[in-house]
């Protein structure tokens, strides 16, 4: 695992947020949520809107974890 989201799960908890206001009033797909759950990609252009949508900065959305089975350089 090289991306982890489980700093967004934590500032959504913070937020006053949940998973239905940011489908329902933010309208976020959700398959993004799906695949912040699951650590997939996610786009620079998520990252812009949720950073907006949870007043904060991309380091309380996600955090790099180094992997010895990362691809080579």
């Amino acid at each position: 695992m090289m991306i982890d989201y489980t700093p967004f799960w934590n500032t959504l908890e913070k937020s006053g947020e949940n998973w239905y206001t940011l489908t329902s009033k933010h309208h976020m797909s959700h398959s993004t949520l799906h695949r912040l759950k699951h650590n997939k990609d996610i786009s620079t252009k998520t990252l812009n809107d949720l950073c907006r949508i949870l007043k904060c900065n991309v380091e309380d959305i996600l955090r790099y974890i180094p992997s010895e089975t990362d691809q080579t350089l």
